[in-house]
């Protein structure tokens, strides 16, 4: 069955599919960011020194909050939410400040009251964000979507080697070989099934390479764990937080990134949809954003951004239905509050997640050439923009230490592929094509009517 028609807004996002579609679109998205999602609390309740059980408290704050964030995002209200398919989750572009907030001596206190009021601060500007989308022509939009697809595919080669460098069997061919079959599956799923099986062919394949993973006897479902049925989270589990100038200066670098990488995220699955993507569309989601990450510290968790994985998800599939999205936030809530159901979720081994992360960004860099191909090239400087913009967006991707040596701020905004390349492309069609308007109106006639 095909995506069913919107009737009245005449936007493709607001399709919606039957129940028991909806739910395996939405587990498609879930699965596919689960182990980026988990990531950050890991790391940063590692550096605080928290136990096992505690870990396993940020964790589950981490999938409550994210969740309750999608379904703000994909459903919105009155100035809040894009109304866009953007599933949210915790952002790792914060990850070393608030390992550094957390050794500095204020431990989670600190960070959480670093993210309130810096977040509080990026709610004020959100504004200013939201009136730059007429500085994004499709040559600078078809470049970051690009960067974004490549940016996430060293995530899935470090996923298929098995996740973890210090293991024993990273990047063992057993590793390789699971994430090699489980990508064999989703193409061969895609080239033999109708249409249904393809847009699913992401879910079946993680479905049947941990099958397979089990059978090698490389995973398995722990025992569920003991106590609560429900475990709903605890608002200030972990003390009231503290509010320290350092702290909130640094974290305010971090939301400035977040800023301009969730106004790229924004913008590229709009690009994919088919949809407008205005000024006042960009402040909804952005405000969405801000509030998540402003008061996600009270239920334990960090900052809120978009998920680059799953924009590659909307691509591959072409399920464009914000609703489905919504039912992955759905998703997410339940499995931060049903410890049994993260057990099972958990046990996808990470070869699986990269053999799909594989063809899933991949998808992303194919949209982002596909807007590329429609710029004109002809009497201009948009291929030396192009390729300036991706040339930089890569080179904290192939060399991550490039910028160890400059003060931290500047490693803090370009540590990101995704941020450096669309500040270079910003910037440089200012800079070569503002001057040109013919330039940049046969640039910008090359956009797909919405």
């Amino acid at each position: 069955m095909h995506q069913r028609t919107h009737a009245a807004s005449g936007r493709p996002e607001d399709g919606r599919l039957p129940w028991g579609k909806t739910l395996a679109f939405g587990m498609q998205h879930i699965l596919t960011m689960y182990g980026g999602l988990i990531a950050p609390p890991l790391i940063i309740g590692t550096a605080a020194g928290l136990g096992t059980a505690e870990i396993g408290m940020l964790i589950s704050a981490a999938l409550f909050v994210s969740g309750l964030a999608t379904l703000l995002q994909t459903l919105g209200l009155p100035f809040f939410g894009s109304q866009l398919p953007l599933v949210q989750g915790v952002s790792f572009a914060g990850v070393a400040t608030m390992v550094t907030i957390v050794n500095g001596g204020g431990g989670l206190p600190a960070v959480f009251g670093a993210v309130m009021v810096s977040a509080a601060i990026g709610l004020l500007v959100t504004p200013f964000f939201a009136h730059i989308i007429r500085f994004f022509p499709p040559v600078v939009t078809g470049t970051v979507v690009t960067v974004i697809g490549l940016s996430l595919m060293p995530v899935a080669v470090r996923w298929a080697m098995g996740g973890n460098m210090r293991a024993a069997d990273w990047g063992a061919p057993g590793n390789i070989g699971l994430a090699a079959f489980t990508l064999a599956v989703v193409l061969l799923l895609n080239r033999v099934g109708g249409r249904a099986v393809a847009r699913v062919a992401v879910l079946l394949a993680m479905v049947i390479g941990t099958l397979a993973a089990m059978l090698a006897g490389k995973t398995h479902f722990g025992a569920l764990p003991a106590g609560e049925l429900l475990a709903l989270p605890h608002p200030f589990a972990f003390g009231w937080p503290v509010f320290e100038l350092p702290a909130i200066l640094s974290m305010l670098l971090i939301v400035l990134v977040l800023l301009t990488e969730t106004t790229a995220g924004l913008m590229a699955v709009g690009e994919i949809v088919g949809t407008p993507v205005d000024g006042r569309r960009i402040a909804n989601g952005l405000r969405a954003d801000m509030l998540s990450s402003a008061l996600s510290p009270v239920f334990n968790s960090f900052p809120q951004s978009s998920f680059a994985q799953n924009i590659g998800l909307v691509a591959l599939t072409g399920v464009k239905s914000r609703f489905v999205v919504s039912a992955g936030g759905l998703i997410l809530v339940l499995l931060g509050v049903v410890p049994a159901l993260g057990v099972i979720v958990a046990a996808i081994p990470l070869p699986v997640l990269g053999g799909a992360g594989v063809v899933l960004f991949g998808s992303v860099a194919a949209s982002g050439i596909r807007t590329l191909a429609k710029v004109e090239y002809k009497d201009n400087m948009n291929l030396v923009v192009v390729a300036t913009a991706i040339a930089f967006g890569m080179i904290p991707i192939v060399m991550p230490t490039f910028y160890d040596r400059f003060p931290s701020w500047v490693g803090t905004l370009l540590h990101s592929g995704i941020s450096a390349s669309c500040l270079a492309a910003l910037l440089l069609n200012l800079l070569f094509n503002a001057t040109r308007p013919a330039a940049v109106v046969a640039s910008r006639s090359s956009l797909p009517p919405g």
